[in-house]
């Protein structure tokens, strides 16, 4: 027992409800790293946000610094694995992932992928994070998420203009994974934020056709869930996350289609454009997305389309569309929907 108690001491800061204490609460450790203190570098949520649940862990130790190392390099020989998702970022110092990221990269793979889940929808905390980490990481955009979740809730009033606002994909596209919901924001989680089902489409199609951000799925959006749970009444609610109908197409969509140089169309608060020119050897394509009513919207591509036939790989408008002498196409999106309009001679 007292070997345990030193143990505890030596590698945790501070570990909750031991034993049935008589008050809820944190029970902070003193030990060799100071007199109770928590880590540094962590975010500033209730003054200091190192301690999330159970026991926390002291990175301060030097022992766990080394077995964290350690563990990496361990699962990387165990595993095919290409990279890391770092759960929790906001509760565990910055400077330690910026010295283990570093230290996986030199001792497995430059080249490793890795994504934080620091949950803030403030893109300058995201970047002040990012600063600390030298860089070395990307994170989720949750701001975008949120805008995701207020667009959908907004419907026709919402400006899609300006929906990229204050997202970490806008300012930051290089360190930014872009979502549309995960395990914490679907109904009745810690950090509910859903999309609403017929706005999940037009928000998938964004991450998945631009240019900026690496999209990442959500697997109840691919394949649906079902669940119980207890809401804020005390009740007990059923849950069925239904899949999206179009995001396999979209998908399939973005290994053909998202190529080249884009071109962003946010002219219409109601509707907006995006253009992936293709390269020599690879196809584009026109992403349009609507939340008001069924809009045409006049696209220029130049004059290597005159004459050129479109059709939407969505299949959500069903007329084919051709070309003017000099390019330009008029290209229909149904109202509150998404179409993806691509060359009838491309492959897919």
């Amino acid at each position: 027992m007292a070997e345990y108690c030193s143990a505890v001491l030596k590698c945790f800061t501070g570990v909750d409800h031991i034993e049935e204490p008589t008050e809820d609460g944190v029970f902070r450790l003193v030990n060799e790293y100071g007199d109770g203190e928590w880590n540094s570098e962590v975010d500033s949520e209730k003054g200091n946000f190192d301690y999330l649940m159970g026991s926390d862990v002291e990175f301060r130790n030097n022992a766990v610094y080394e077995e964290l190392k350690y563990w990496g390099r361990w699962l990387a020989e165990q595993l095919p694995c290409d990279g890391f998702r770092l759960d929790a970022a906001k509760h565990i110092p910055a400077w330690f992932f910026r010295d283990w990221v570093g230290h996986m990269r030199e001792s497995v793979n430059s080249e490793l992928f890795v994504v934080a889940e620091y949950w803030h929808p403030d893109m300058e905390a995201l970047q002040a994070y990012l600063d600390l980490v030298d860089q070395q990481l990307m994170l989720f955009d949750v701001g975008l998420l949120h805008r995701f979740h207020d667009a959908a809730r907004a419907g026709g009033d919402f400006d899609l203009r300006t929906l990229f606002d204050g997202a970490l994909v806008a300012a930051s596209p290089d360190h930014a994974v872009t979502t549309v919901g995960n395990h914490d924001t679907q109904p009745l989680q810690a950090l509910e934020a859903p999309v609403e089902d017929w706005f999940k489409p037009l928000a998938y199609a964004l991450i998945l056709i631009r240019e900026q951000g690496v999209p990442c799925i959500f697997y109840p959006d691919l394949y649906g869930a079902k669940y119980s749970d207890a809401g804020g009444d005390g009740e007990t609610h059923e849950i069925e996350i239904m899949p999206v109908p179009c995001l396999p197409k979209l998908i399939e969509a973005r290994q053909l289609f998202a190529n080249g140089p884009q071109t962003d169309l946010f002219d219409d608060p109601d509707c907006l454009g995006v253009i992936r020119h293709g390269t020599a050897g690879q196809a584009g394509c026109i992403l349009l997305v609507n939340n008001g009513a069924e809009t045409t919207k006049i696209v220029e591509l130049g004059p290597d389309h005159a004459g050129v036939s479109f059709r939407d790989f969505l299949g959500h408008c069903e007329e084919e569309v051709a070309a003017d002498d000099a390019g330009k196409a008029a290209l229909r999106v149904n109202g509150g929907s998404v179409s993806l309009w691509v060359r009838t001679d491309s492959q897919g």
